[in-house]
């Protein structure tokens, strides 16, 4: 299948989402908007939102041998794609310094949690010493910004209570979430220190048809497609019974967006407030096409982590009182929507 078909499956793949409201009245002047990481699952969510408000937006990505540009293929003709690297201070102060944004939001990241135990050096240079580039980038060029950094709950790990909120402890428990807990505290430190206006998101787990195929709720998604399809007999997966709070991404870049237009920056947790399982997903993914789970699921101890994060559960309420924020697809609209968006990406 070529590149332009597959973003158009992954830009429509089922999704029936509500459109942005324009947030730019008649005569305002346009604001610009910085996305590191706009070729991952969130900034093209986050692309899209923001041209739909009327904003010019800059996307930054690592110049490498191959680029893929699989999720923003329908936006290249509306955004401006500039060279630059989380490791490489010169390039990031010179796309802020050039752009001169209004906001600047840090997506970019090694964000696969498996992968930061094979490479943690990397994922720390990436995931956190990339933030404090990023921070002396806008500090440096354009303190004006507004910057946003995309924290993750894995950060609370084995978490000390449930639900997990803004004052909940941090317990890392991979080299990912440690270089989370980095970034976020940087963020914070950069923000006091500098007067800079600057916000952390801690985002649940957020999912949708954009999802790479690494990612479980898409490995479940897409197996249950190749199963339909006889292209696989079954499935291997880690452990069913962790739990966590999923959503949908293209609800969860709205809540990035508004923490930056409140009048004092602030950090929220962003999530559904409900929990669900590995093996609910699986229930869900199979059910929707007829199939019972259990007799393609295999449990496969290759794909159990080292440190087991056994439930995750978002406390939103700050963010639905400050931010007016809800999440608008359910757990089973967002499941169903990945499992129809693969059945129809595949031939």
């Amino acid at each position: 299948m070529s590149a332009k078909r597959r973003s158009s499956a992954s830009s429509r793949g089922g999704e029936k989402r509500p459109k942005a409201k324009r947030g730019l009245g008649q005569g305002q002047p346009r604001k610009t908007a910085v996305i590191t990481g706009v070729t991952g699952q969130d900034g093209s969510y986050l692309a899209e939102l923001l041209l739909d408000k009327g904003y010019d937006v800059v996307g930054v990505v690592r110049r490498t041998s191959h680029d893929s540009y699989e999720r923003i293929g329908h936006l290249l003709d509306r955004i401006r794609v500039v060279p630059a690297d989380l490791l490489d201070q010169h390039s990031l102060t010179a796309v802020i310094r050039d752009a001169k944004p209004d906001e600047v939001y840090n997506l970019a990241a090694q964000s696969f949690v498996p992968t930061s135990w094979t490479q943690p050096v990397l994922t720390g240079e990436f995931t956190a010493l990339g933030v404090t580039r990023l921070l002396e980038a806008v500090r440096l060029a354009h303190p004006q910004a507004r910057f946003y950094q995309a924290s993750s709950s894995e950060m609370f790990g084995k978490a000390t209570e449930t639900p997990q909120r803004e004052t909940t402890p941090f317990y890392p428990r991979s080299p990912y979430g440690v270089a989370k807990v980095y970034g976020h505290w940087i963020t914070v430190n950069y923000r006091e220190s500098y007067g800079l206006y600057a916000v952390s998101g801690i985002l649940f787990n957020h999912e949708s048809p954009r999802r790479g195929l690494e990612f479980v709720t898409r490995k479940i998604s897409d197996g249950v497609a190749r199963i339909v399809q006889g292209k696989a007999k079954e499935l291997r997966l880690g452990n069913l019974d962790a739990r966590r709070d999923w959503g949908y991404a293209g609800d969860y870049v709205d809540a990035m967006w508004r923490m930056l237009q409140q009048p004092t920056p602030e950090d929220y947790v962003i999530g559904t407030g409900e929990m669900h399982s590995v093996r609910d997903l699986c229930d869900v993914a199979f059910g929707h096409v007829g199939l019972d789970w259990r007799k393609y699921v295999k449990v496969d101890p290759q794909f159990v982590r080292p440190a087991e994060v056994d439930l995750l559960l978002a406390d939103p309420a700050k963010g639905r009182r400050k931010l007016g924020w809800t999440p608008r697809v359910s757990f089973e609209q967002l499941v169903t929507m990945m499992v129809d968006a693969d059945l129809e990406r595949r031939p």
